[in-house]
């Protein structure tokens, strides 16, 4: 089981803090083109990249923002509100760390979180503002239960 998905079942709280890493390919950036028909030169032309001043073509900005879902994924978040400020490109080969930090948990179970994108050289790249709900006492008890199933949907176990 992951830590993240155990820290779920076992009960999250303000403060608590969430740590992804992940290297970009370009071939991550096909995929994404594939999915979401974002065809943007910037991504795909070196030319079309130098012209708008960047080192080379960069990923989608939206491709490092979904590291965000990696965390929600494993906790069983459900988001209500995401709100990202893209700070500096990504490259394809950046080793981007994602810290995720609860900040606030009402008694309902309604949540904010602050994440901070950095590259490889500690650089902030992206920051992001999230809302959305955690599972509460029958959620934990149904992940218990999917993860003593073996948890056949994560690949992350």
């Amino acid at each position: 089981m992951s830590e993240i998905r155990k820290k779920a079942i076992d009960g999250l709280k303000a403060g608590d803090t969430f740590t992804v890493l992940r290297t970009f390919t370009e071939q991550d950036t096909m995929h994404f083109r594939d999915i979401t028909r974002d065809y943007n030169p910037v991504h795909y032309d070196e030319r079309f990249a130098r012209v708008k001043k960047l080192q080379g073509r960069i990923c989608h900005g939206l491709l490092v923002a979904g590291m965000l879902c990696e965390i929600g994924g494993q906790i069983g978040w459900l988001a209500s509100g995401m709100n990202f400020q893209f700070r500096k490109p990504v490259y394809f080969g950046d080793t981007i760390k994602c810290d995720l930090t609860i900040t606030e948990i009402d008694q309902r179970g309604r949540a904010k979180a602050q994440a901070i994108y950095q590259n490889q050289e500690g650089v902030i790249v992206l920051e992001a503002s999230l809302t959305g709900f955690l599972p509460g006492a029958p959620e934990q008890q149904v992940l218990r239960a999917i993860v003593e199933e073996g948890d056949p949907a994560n690949k992350l176990r």
